[in-house]
């Protein structure tokens, strides 16, 4: 006869001498040695000033460099995956009627008549598109609930309430802004209270002091020389176009407030000019013509009052109308540069495709395709489409051209190179 299986479960055996094991982490904490900028967030909220605080601080370089988190390597997926480790980020879903559904426009890269336009673009996770605030022009303290994920960017965006209206909206998160911090806009102009406590008049120490702080969003000639800003608009009235990426900022190195009144006060100011020795006919003396400012110098003090001069990243220098927008701070997750994917499936769920070399392709494909073995078959360096791809194609000055020299034709020249008279 068969014997009965015994339930093991039931079965408890004297092992008491066997220890507790602890469960095994599935990921860990590494830190990279990096020079990543950022705030520090042990900062005060900007909901409270402190007089013995100035504005915004730069982005300081910590010691422990970027904190990356690695998993254990239970399948070759997430043997080489690092992510960056950012626990305040919200957990749940995002506000729906702050998103609107990504449904086929710009998900396999082509244009409205239906051709590919940008290549390696199509799959992806479906996706809600959020609704980001770039102008922010509601005036008044905003208060922060929470900072979310933002598939459709690397920066995190935070959710904005208003404590007037109860008005919810999203915008880019400042690096080390958390939930419960206040942060206002001054778009619409300085606000009565602060026109009070300044006297009546713009105090520039006082006005830095209480509006220069990370993720307050004012122009440009408002803002310090030397602070960092990110979200930079580019024309009057419109939201911010630079800096807009994870970990970016750009610097304030001058403004150029009140040169065009400077220089004609100085103008003024120039003593009289001194009286020629020589006399015409008549024994009257004539005056040095006084030189004054020329239209093109006036037009270019006016154009640099009327700009702020900013530096990026790349260390391009730009001139920005003062009426434009700017954030206080640093782009948030500033370590998203370290993230690795670990896997080519990854880049599939983000709507990358795979890029193949054209040196892989068949001759009909790339110009470079076709031949035995690994060569191109001594073509110099092409697109797709067969235009050149290097030797500083497209950048390089344009060469002079010399202008023909037309020479006058003489008569009867071809007859007498023929030999006739």
């Amino acid at each position: 006869m068969l014997q009965p299986r015994i339930a093991l479960r039931s079965l408890r055996l004297p092992l008491r001498c066997l220890p507790t094991i602890p469960p095994r982490a599935f990921s860990t904490s590494t830190q990279k040695q990096a020079e990543t900028p950022s705030l520090s967030p042990a900062e005060p909220s900007s909901s409270t000033f402190d007089p013995s605080i100035s504005f915004a601080p730069p982005p300081t370089r910590e010691d422990s460099g970027a904190k990356l988190r690695t998993y254990t390597p239970r399948t070759p997926g997430v043997r080489h995956l690092r992510r960056p480790i950012n626990d305040h980020l919200w957990k749940g879903r995002p506000v729906h009627k702050l998103t609107f559904p990504k449904r086929g426009h710009a998900k396999g890269g082509r244009n409205n008549s239906g051709r590919v336009t940008v290549r390696h673009h199509g799959g992806g996770h479906k996706r809600r598109i959020r609704i980001v605030d770039f102008n922010r022009d509601a005036p008044g303290p905003h208060l922060v609930e929470r900072i979310e994920h933002d598939p459709g960017r690397s920066a995190h965006i935070a959710l904005l309430r208003c404590k007037a209206t109860q008005k919810a909206s999203y915008i880019l998160a400042a690096d080390g802004m958390r939930a419960g911090d206040v942060v206002q806009s001054y778009m619409a102009g300085i606000p009565e209270e602060l026109w009070k406590s300044m006297g009546g008049s713009v105090d520039p120490g006082v006005l830095a002091a209480r509006t220069a702080w990370r993720g307050n969003c004012m122009p440009l000639h408002m803002i310090p020389v030397g602070t960092l800003v990110f979200n930079v608009g580019l024309y009057p009235g419109k939201g911010g176009q630079l800096c807009r990426s994870a970990g970016t900022y750009a610097t304030v190195i001058s403004k150029g407030s009140n040169v065009l009144a400077n220089a004609a006060a100085q103008e003024r100011q120039e003593p009289e000019p001194e009286v020629e020795a020589e006399a015409d006919g008549e024994g009257e003396a004539k005056p040095k013509p006084k030189k004054r400012m020329s239209q093109r110098e006036k037009q270019k003090l006016e154009r640099i009052e009327q700009h702020v001069t900013i530096r990026l990243q790349s260390g391009e220098v730009r001139l920005i109308h003062k009426d434009c927008c700017a954030t206080i701070g640093v782009a948030s997750n500033p370590n998203y540069e370290y993230t690795q994917l670990g896997k080519a499936g990854r880049s599939r769920w983000l709507n990358i495709r795979p890029t193949v070399r054209g040196l892989a392709m068949n001759a009909m494909d790339h110009p470079h395709g076709g031949g035995r073995g690994k060569s191109k078959g001594n073509v110099d360096p092409k697109s797709p489409w067969g235009l050149p791809a290097k030797s500083g194609y497209k950048t390089r000055p344009k060469w002079k051209v010399n202008k023909a020299v037309v020479v006058p034709r003489v008569r009867n020249q071809g007859k007498r190179r023929r030999g006739y008279n």
